[in-house]
């Protein structure tokens, strides 16, 4: 805890993913899909699965990759990359 304000500045590394992951969220709910995370590895990969209109969407790759991962490693910058869980 900080001894200034009480706020926990040190937020672990899943902390940080899982809220980035819910800073997205409502984007994806606007266009009938939504993002779940699923796991952080040990080499810093996130593991998230997308539902809803998302799931087999023909640009779901491209939200995961060009959206979720860009996002993720531009708020988180230890996240290797992004992957879809099966």
């Amino acid at each position: 805890m900080c001894d200034h304000c009480g706020c926990n500045q040190e937020k672990g590394l899943k902390d940080k993913v899982i809220e980035v992951i819910d800073s997205i969220r409502p984007m994806l709910q606007n266009d009938g899909g939504d993002i779940e995370f699923v796991e952080l590895s040990e080499d810093n990969t996130v593991k998230v699965r997308l539902q809803g209109a998302c799931r087999g969407c023909p640009g779901a790759q491209m939200t995961l990759k060009m959206g979720v991962e860009r996002l993720l490693k531009e708020r988180v910058p230890e996240v290797k990359e992004v992957v879809a869980a099966n």
